[in-house]
């Protein structure tokens, strides 16, 4: 499945690079000008995330953005909160560049330094390697590592006024996961992996309400 994901998501940006040379619109050159707009995602401010990017226009109904996520927590309600991503993603409109439906496919590579949330309770943590409990419980431990993930969004973007628009999105995705555990105050190791432990799951990992402002 995740071979697909990487097939499909190839081929949208070959796609997109080929639509991207497609002749100008003769009849309104106005229309023809490639646009750019600086975007932020009004979503997760409040909880203190910053999402911002800039969605530039390859051809009449085609985009590329580029967007970073960066979640700056050390502890957050007491989990570990630390995320830092960057993404690629590839857009058509059904309509035209920045208005209405779109879909597109997008690849993300993050590090992080966060507690998952299978460790959100006082459980006795059991090595799955060895198979046997330890002496830590799940919320003494947090994992840090790095990820690559590939997905595919939707989404609706309107006008809101000259130069500004609204853009709101959802995504899911394969996230591949390479970390090692740790234990918090110590950051002694607590598991028995050798090198890094490895996970492979899918989540909803994109999405928001992206507010953006025409930069040409």
């Amino acid at each position: 499945m995740r071979n697909k994901i990487i097939i499909a998501a190839l081929g949208l940006f070959s796609f997109l690079n080929i639509n991207a040379q497609e002749t100008p619109n003769q009849e309104n050159p106005v229309e023809s000008k490639k646009k750019l707009y600086l975007k932020g995602n009004a979503l997760l401010i409040p909880i203190g995330v910053i999402n911002a990017g800039l969605e530039y226009q390859l051809s009449n109904k085609f985009t590329l953005q580029g967007d970073i996520l960066i979640s700056p927590w050390k502890s957050f309600a007491g989990h570990e909160a630390q995320i830092y991503m960057g993404t690629i993603e590839g857009r058509y409109y059904f309509k035209e560049a920045f208005k209405g439906w779109h879909i597109g496919a997008n690849i993300s590579v993050g590090a992080f330094n966060i507690q998952k949330p299978s460790y959100w309770n006082d459980n006795t943590y059991v090595d799955a390697q060895v198979g046997i409990p330890s002496q830590y419980i799940n919320s003494q431990l947090y994992q840090k590592g790095f990820s690559f993930l590939f997905g595919v969004e939707g989404g609706y973007q309107f006008r809101l006024a000259d130069k500004w628009n609204m853009d709101i999105f959802a995504g899911i995705g394969n996230s591949q996961d390479f970390y090692k555990g740790y234990v918090r105050g110590t950051g002694e190791r607590y598991d028995s992996a050798d090198g890094y432990n490895r996970s492979s799951e899918w989540l909803p990992y994109r999405g928001g309400v992206m507010i953006s402002y025409r930069l040409k």
